[in-house]
């Protein structure tokens, strides 16, 4: 099963709609599976007085509350009926991360068959509650969470009805951007081999690097920003990937994927015909009569690999020449 790519717009649109259709584009032309927006209502998100995170207040007007800033990003009813049909035209799947019950429901009346998780509401109970119920596929970020903790969300989306194989669990790092340092990615397996569990990864570092090694650990799902221009004024920009970014990081995804292969080690079909001309075979160092005694001292290994292969050199030796041969010849 290939790797399920999405490309994470967030609120990268800056609240206008003709933006969202041009990240909507950019997913698309890239190669993406899907391509995710989210889905909130400031008024049920944040409270008021709710101060900014560090990176938020470094690449926002300082000044701004969190309220502020979100509700400029807020995508309306409509809006979500245009850029789902806008995404049904570029054959690419729209997704988006409900933030509220409101907004979960919202989705799901949209026809919405894929729910996102974001890291922020692994602990609140209401809202697993209210997805595991509703039966679909689940990707349930774990950012900032221990494992305990995705034990107790797992346990209340199957608990509400959802079946585990429609979950995947992606390792993740909330800070934007992740310091290498902090990655973990061995934990990405820890999650996989603990519960048994489709596993990917969600990312926040700059490049695209830990996306691909993700993948060759054997992440199915692979999360990932992008923006149409990492300058752009909003929370989200500078930690994304730019438009030629995202291109390179899906075809070497879809590269590495081709590359893990079957886990059968044996000869590929395109190194076949190397073999006579790489590997060797006993030859006559000298020539030698018929009769004579093969030894050490009328015997050699040189290519090509066409005659008998020098894994039988012990049976050779000492052996009867049973012709003639020239320097050189395969025995």
């Amino acid at each position: 099963m290939s790797v399920f790519i999405i490309a994470e717009a967030g609120v990268n649109h800056n609240g206008s709609l003709e933006l969202a259709k041009k990240l909507i584009d950019v997913a698309s032309d890239a190669g993406a599976d899907a391509v995710k927006f989210q889905t909130f209502k400031a008024d049920k998100l944040v409270s008021k007085n709710a101060q900014k995170a560090n990176y938020q207040k470094k690449t926002t007007d300082e000044k701004e509350s969190q309220y502020e800033m979100i509700k400029k990003l807020e995508l309306d009813v409509e809006s979500h009926h245009e850029l789902i049909s806008y995404c049904k035209s570029k054959d690419i799947i729209f997704l988006s991360t409900p933030f509220d019950l409101e907004s979960v429901h919202l989705l799901y009346s949209l026809g919405l068959e894929v729910f996102k998780i974001p890291s922020g509401e692994i602990t609140n109970l209401p809202y697993l509650r209210k997805i595991g119920d509703l039966q679909k596929k689940v990707i349930l970020s774990t950012g900032m969470a221990d494992i305990g903790e995705i034990e107790d969300a797992l346990d209340v989306l199957v608990e509400s009805g959802t079946i585990k194989e429609d979950v995947i669990v992606l390792h993740a790092n909330t800070m934007y951007p992740t310091p290498m340092v902090d990655v973990n990615l061995k934990a990405m397996k820890t999650i996989g081999k603990t519960f048994d569990v489709a596993y990917g990864y969600s990312d926040h570092t700059l490049g695209i690097e830990v996306d691909i090694a993700a993948v060759a650990m054997g992440a199915s799902c692979i999360e990932k920003h992008f923006t149409l221009d990492k300058t752009m004024e909003g929370p989200d920009h500078k930690a994304s990937l730019e438009p030629n970014e995202l291109k390179a990081m899906v075809k070497a995804i879809r590269n590495i994927e081709v590359a893990l292969g079957s886990s059968i080690k044996k000869p590929s079909p395109s190194e076949k015909p190397n073999m006579e001309v790489a590997r060797k075979s006993i030859v006559a160092s000298k020539p030698i009569k018929k009769g004579e005694i093969l030894s050490e001292n009328n015997l050699a290994i040189k290519r090509p690999g066409n005659g008998i292969s020098p894994m039988r050199w012990d049976e050779i030796v000492g052996s009867i020449a049973s012709r003639d041969y020239n320097m050189d010849e395969l025995i």
